[in-house]
């Protein structure tokens, strides 16, 4: 089983809802094969619809996984939540709902299930953490909810999981037949689409901007820090060209993420990072780049992502409110004031993350759309970049017309370059051959980098120069 998600028109969806903290995430993994979902005790850890892959009997299935719905709930992370849940089953093809099997049934199970009832479409009751022989009682009491197709589970342990995805099968439409051009040039389509994980610490407007790029409310969005939680991914085509974009949770300090999910989800942000060929690092216009911004940038320039910098909000910011901002602060917080002109903002941005000097940077605002429609374009010149690759015979070339004179390296750390190689793309990897196998002195591979971009170019893509001995 794999964990990409596949295009909702050649494999049919199954939907699985339910109340919060009944089971969904992990019956999800449990189908697509991997730990997609967060899992744990926690009441509502999952908030938006997650997408994965499973495969049963040899047949595709595209799975969904939605926040815990409470039908009556009229706080506004519920409430978002539950319209979530809906646009996931007006595209499904079966659902399941999910119950937990070790509580007594509820009003809200009832509600629930008049709703999904009312779609029309198959329904199936997963009874879930029914571990053993002895708790299969327990599951006759879910008999009141009046959805006939009733099977007894422990999605933890697998358990009854084969039954239900049997029944399931029966009632999926047939896969849609995918073209030849498509089963030939499945490599190329891979190559084709580009994986964009957007970065941030929270409430920054990653799940806005999200929104923006697919036309769509996508992710729920609220002024509330952290409401992702989970990595939720789109799939765009524009021009032939498919963009998976990957909302991650917002990444926080060890030190305030207090609750479980919060703490799981900064492991699943850096994950779905390094899963990624570029990140969007969305900066907020209004705060500047904090510590926590700089060390987010970190892991993607050290996992070898190409990066984009994305400074948003930048209406709240920019021209006459910055003035104003900055008039309020007065006198006694200069180190706070921020520049209202976009160049003096973006060299002091470019002095706070040094390392990212490869890296562009766009001034947008997610919530009006000024400046977004930048962002793909811009996106598709970096991963041309990244894959770009240079000829041995034109980096040797290259190699000949460097004054290593002007680099100031002391002579006990300087090394004799015979020739030089790119090794690999994804990111540009270059291997020097020199007369000693140690490392770089750094003021060497700096050097060495600035005149490879200013002859080849990278934009957006980090450099790694390793040194091997000739012999």
């Amino acid at each position: 089983m794999t964990d990409s998600v596949p295009q909702a028109a050649l494999v049919p969806t199954l939907a699985i809802v339910g109340r919060p903290n009944v089971g969904k995430s992990t019956l999800f993994n449990r189908i697509v094969g991997s730990r997609r979902a967060i899992v744990g005790d926690e009441s509502g850890i999952t908030r938006d619809r997650m997408y994965g892959e499973g495969e049963w009997r040899g047949r595709r299935l595209r799975v969904v996984d939605t926040g815990g719905i409470i039908p009556d709930e009229k706080e506004f992370i519920p409430a978002q939540i539950f319209r979530q849940a809906r646009l996931a089953l007006d595209e499904a093809a079966a659902i399941v709902m999910v119950v937990d099997g070790r509580t007594e049934l509820a009003a809200p199970d009832l509600g629930l299930a008049r709703l999904l009832i009312k779609t029309g479409k198959p329904l199936f009751l997963a009874v879930n953490k029914i571990d053993t022989d002895k708790q299969q009682a327990l599951a006759d009491e879910f008999h009141r909810l009046g959805i006939r197709k009733l099977f007894p589970i422990s999605a933890e342990h697998g358990r009854g999981v084969d039954e239900l995805l049997d029944a399931v099968l029966h009632v999926l439409p047939s896969e849609q037949q995918v073209t030849t051009e498509g089963t030939e040039d499945t490599e190329k389509e891979s190559v084709s689409e580009i994986k964009v994980a957007i970065i941030g610490h929270p409430n920054v407007g990653k799940s806005t901007l999200l929104n923006r790029l697919i036309g769509t409310e996508r992710a729920i969005v609220s002024p509330i820090p952290g409401t992702t939680r989970d990595a939720i991914d789109e799939v765009i085509e524009r021009d032939g060209r498919r963009f998976r974009f990957i909302d991650t949770a917002g990444i926080r300090r060890k030190g305030k993420t207090h609750l479980m999910a919060e703490k799981l989800s900064v492991v699943m942000a850096r994950k779905h990072l390094e899963a990624a060929d570029i990140a969007l690092l969305v900066i907020d216009a209004t705060e500047g780049v904090s510590q926590l911004d700089a060390a987010i940038a970190g892991y993607a320039h050290e996992s070898g992502r190409s990066v984009i910098i994305i400074v948003n909000k930048w209406d709240l910011w920019s021209g006459a409110g910055a003035r104003e901002r900055n008039a309020r602060k007065g006198a006694s917080a200069p180190h706070r004031q921020m520049p209202a002109d976009r160049a003096a903002y973006e060299q002091r941005l470019r002095y706070a993350l040094k390392f990212l000097s490869y890296a562009p940077a766009l001034f947008i605002s997610a919530a009006n759309g000024r400046g977004t429609d930048k962002i793909l374009p811009l996106v598709e010149k970096v991963a041309s970049e990244r894959r770009k690759r240079i000829p041995t015979a034109e980096m040797n070339r290259f190699l000949k017309q460097v004054d290593f004179d002007r680099a100031s390296v002391p002579a006990s750390k300087r090394v004799k370059i015979y020739y030089m190689t790119q090794a690999a793309v994804s990111p540009p990897t270059f291997i020097l051959f020199t007369d000693r196998k140690v490392k770089l002195h750094f003021s060497y591979q700096r050097f060495l980098e600035n005149q490879i971009r200013r002859a080849f170019g990278f934009l957006g893509t980090p450099i790694w120069i390793k040194n091997r001995a000739r012999d």
